[in-house]
C-alpha cells in the first residue's frame, strides 16, 4: 500500500498528521494549468473531529504556479496558498445528514474511505486554489493585443459603404 493511501477514518480518530512536497510535475491535473512543470506544492493534512465529533481532515497547500493571463497571454506568476476542512460522511446519505447539521458553507463534507489517495485530495485543493480566469493586475506586453483589436476588420465595416445621405 502507498504512503499516501490512509484509512481516513483512522487517521482523523487518531489525530494524525502528514506533511510534505510533491514536485508539480507529479500532480499531473496541476501540472497540465501550468507553464512551467518545475516546483514544489507543499502540503500538510491534519486528523481530527469537528466540535460536533464528526472525522474531519484540514488540507493545507503552498506552492507557486505559472498560468497564462486570459487578457494578455503571457505567463503570469501565481502563488497557492489555500486550507480547507473536509468532514466526512460513512456514505452519501451520511454526509448529506452531516452537511445539513453542519449548515456552513465553509465546510466541505465528502464521503470518506478506508483507502483514501490523500494526493488527490491535495491535488484537488490546489486546482481549487487557482483563479478561474487568471490575468495580471496589469499586464506586462499588451503590443500582441493591441495589433489584434487595430488589425482585425469590423464586421460591421462594410455597412458603412452602404449608408446613403
Amino acid at each position: 500500500m502507498s504512503a499516501f493511501v490512509i484509512d481516513a477514518f483512522e487517521f482523523c480518530k487518531n489525530d494524525g498528521h502528514r506533511e510534505g512536497a510533491t514536485p508539480l510535475v507529479e500532480m499531473t491535473r496541476l501540472a497540465a494549468e501550468s507553464v512551467e512543470k518545475s516546483g514544489d506544492i507543499t502540503w500538510s493534512i491534519q486528523g481530527g473531529k469537528t466540535r460536533h465529533g464528526y472525522p474531519s481532515m484540514t488540507l493545507a497547500v503552498a506552492g507557486h504556479v505559472k498560468l497564462v493571463c486570459q487578457r494578455c497571454l503571457q505567463p503570469l506568476d501565481y502563488e497557492i496558498d489555500s486550507s480547507t476542512m473536509l468532514v466526512l460522511g460513512e456514505n452519501d446519505e451520511d454526509a448529506d445528514a452531516i452537511e445539513e447539521i453542519l449548515d456552513d458553507e465553509s465546510i466541505d463534507v465528502i464521503v470518506g474511505s478506508r483507502t483514501c489517495d490523500i494526493r488527490q485530495l491535495l491535488e484537488d485543493e490546489a486546482l481549487l486554489a487557482l483563479p478561474q480566469s487568471p490575468r495580471h493586475d496589469v499586464c506586462p506586453d499588451t503590443g500582441l493585443l493591441d495589433r489584434l483589436k487595430t488589425d482585425k476588420v469590423s464586421p460591421f465595416a462594410a455597412l458603412k459603404n452602404l449608408k446613403t445621405d
